[in-house]
């Protein structure tokens, strides 16, 4: 770039936090621009009396490819779940390990009813065949449903129905499977390489660290700043634009900004409002997870696994946070959380009711009068639905007209992979173009 460029970037949730980096750092002067008050966007972490309330059941895939370069995983001091899940289903609750990290639970995984000998080999070769398959190949290909393709390689019903719908449940938010088995392969190929973990300070602490990767890159950022439009060439709308270079006008809540380039980074219908592009998906998967206090001295015995509902009532899965990150709760408390899938619209109460019932049904030796809500997420938006084929619909960074480009994990597939990855195309796409 013969002449320092002034860029823009709209939004600060992941995607936008890195794109800004990977601009500031190829000596563009880039300001980021965020309408609430913190950056982070979906990934946030409340703070409250002691405890930490993630915004909605988040986790970190250790081996996701963009994590491993975006972030300094040890300045995190991550928090690690157990490989595995306990599984409470009908006959009472069981454990699933990962025999090939844990040895010593092959007999124990083997005792659920979940799991045969089939399955066990079956889930051993496709971890070997994924271990040997390039991730940036794992969305080639033909598609289909998760179901479809784990019942086309043999796998039994009752591992399908009990253990992969309310894993994947709470990874996609689709206790049916029916989205890409694209996302089931990278997914399990990462869980394969790495860990699931969380920040010991919560999920809050990688959107933290990733803007102060913005600021030492010489970018800035401005929060509390809400972009209304944005349009090239002469102020023409973004719908109406022509597809040509030129600078951009922002106009914000502040005021109108000048600029030579601008990445649309805001939330998927945000984004498409902003730059016209129908191919941005706005179809939505959504949740509510719902936080409780316990005392500590109550142990659901999960082994700092997750706690998979295999009936057909109450939540997909529960939580026990402070038994994987102690610095969660306040000293003397245990903090856990359920995740219902959809946007139920039970009271705060009602849902409280309903995780207590489950509680009690699954540990019918315990008590759960004290079992307390403390706070509760709804997220209506949380993924985008992720059909079979999901990927040849999806924008490109370089779909809007003008000098305007996408960041998002909507340009990817939903997942933190997915927005770090987008930040870094949509700002080599603009550090190319404008050096052309």
């Amino acid at each position: 770039m013969q002449t320092t460029p002034r860029v823009l970037v709209a939004g600060g949730g992941l995607a936008g936090l890195v794109a800004a980096r990977h601009l500031a750092a190829a000596g563009a002067d880039a300001a980021l621009l965020e309408r609430r008050e913190r950056v982070g966007g979906r990934v946030r972490t409340l703070e409250r009396d002691g405890y930490r309330f993630d915004r909605g059941f988040q986790v970190l895939f250790t081996a996701y490819p963009a994590v491993r370069r975006e972030l300094d995983l040890e300045a995190l001091e991550l928090r690690r779940f157990a490989p595995g899940a306990t599984i409470a289903g009908p006959d009472g609750r069981s454990v699933l390990a990962d025999p090939l990290r844990e040895p010593g639970t092959i007999a124990k995984t083997l005792s659920t009813p979940f799991v045969s000998v089939g399955d066990a080999l079956r889930v051993a070769r496709l971890w070997w065949e994924l271990r040997q398959t390039d991730p940036d190949e794992l969305f080639a290909g033909s598609d289909e449903r998760i179901d479809a393709f784990l019942r086309d390689r043999g796998f039994s019903d009752a591992f399908i129905e009990g253990f992969v719908a309310p894993f994947y449940g709470g990874i996609t938010l689709d206790q049916s499977i029916s989205i890409s088995r694209h996302v089931f392969e990278y997914t399990f190929k990462t869980l394969a390489a790495g860990e699931m973990a969380v920040p010991a300070a919560g999920m809050g602490a990688i959107p933290t660290q990733l803007a102060a990767r913005v600021h030492e890159a010489g970018g800035t950022i401005r929060t509390g700043v809400g972009v209304e439009s944005v349009a090239a060439d002469g102020g023409n709308s973004s719908r109406e634009r022509p597809n040509t270079d030129g600078s951009v006008t922002v106009e914000t809540d502040e005021g109108t900004v000048a600029a030579d380039a601008v990445v649309v980074a805001t939330d998927p219908p945000t984004a498409r409002d902003l730059t016209g592009v129908e191919s941005i998906p706005t179809d939505a998967r959504g949740c509510v997870t719902q936080y409780y206090a316990l005392p500590d001295d109550i142990d659901l015995e999960t082994g700092r696994r997750l706690l998979l509902n295999a009936t057909d009532r109450g939540p997909n899965h529960v939580v026990p946070h402070s038994a994987v990150a102690p610095e969660y709760a306040p000293d003397g408390m245990a903090l856990l959380s359920a995740t219902y899938l959809g946007v139920p619209d039970e009271s705060d109460d009602a849902l409280a009711d309903r995780t207590r019932a489950a509680l009690e049904s699954w540990y019918p030796d315990r008590e759960f009068d004290a079992l307390e809500a403390l706070h509760t997420e709804r997220v209506p938006f949380a993924q985008f639905v992720q059909l079979p084929g999901f990927r040849d619909r999806l924008p490109d960074a370089r779909d809007p007209a003008g000098s305007v480009y996408l960041a998002g994990d909507y340009t990817q597939w939903s997942s933190i992979q997915g927005a770090m990855e987008s930040g870094r195309d949509a700002a080599k796409a603009m550090i190319d173009d404008l050096s052309r």
